[in-house]
């Protein structure tokens, strides 16, 4: 139980610090470029905290438990970026098929920073979770 609590900590930890990276500096900017009319001045907290606490949790669920038993990183990765490319590609497309504003070029940026933060998540989760498995009494550490 320990390990999948460190798993899901690990990866809300990494996800969430690369996605405001991500939103600060690249995403952010280019989203308010072509979606200023129908962004809000402000976000609202309360889904971006269920979102920020829920994503990572599909990741921990679906890409990173099936590495720690032995798998590989790199597959860990690929679920990830997987994992990334269907929950994005949902968001996004359904989207391109609703609102005016958004474009392709909003559309393939964002499902492609979803399958990269998925996969790096995912990634950075199981190598850094048998690393500390074992200060919580789980193997790997």
């Amino acid at each position: 139980m320990l390990l999948a609590i460190s798993a899901y900590v690990v990866t809300l930890v990494i996800f969430v610090a690369l996605d405001m990276v991500w939103l600060s500096w690249i995403g952010g900017p280019a989203y308010r470029a072509v979606l200023g009319e129908i962004l809000l001045q402000n976000v609202r907290i309360g889904p971006a905290i269920i979102f920020y606490l829920g994503y990572p949790l599909g990741l921990a669920l679906f890409a990173v438990p099936p590495n720690l038993g032995g798998g590989s990183i790199s597959q860990a990765m690929m679920r990830g970026a997987l994992f990334g490319l269907f929950t994005y590609a949902t968001y996004d497309l359904t989207n391109m098929a609703t609102l005016k504003n958004w474009t392709w070029g909003v559309t393939l940026m964002d499902i492609g920073w979803g399958c990269v933060l998925g996969g790096v998540a995912a990634a950075a989760a199981a190598a850094i979770v048998p690393l500390i498995g074992g200060y919580f009494g789980a193997p790997g550490g």
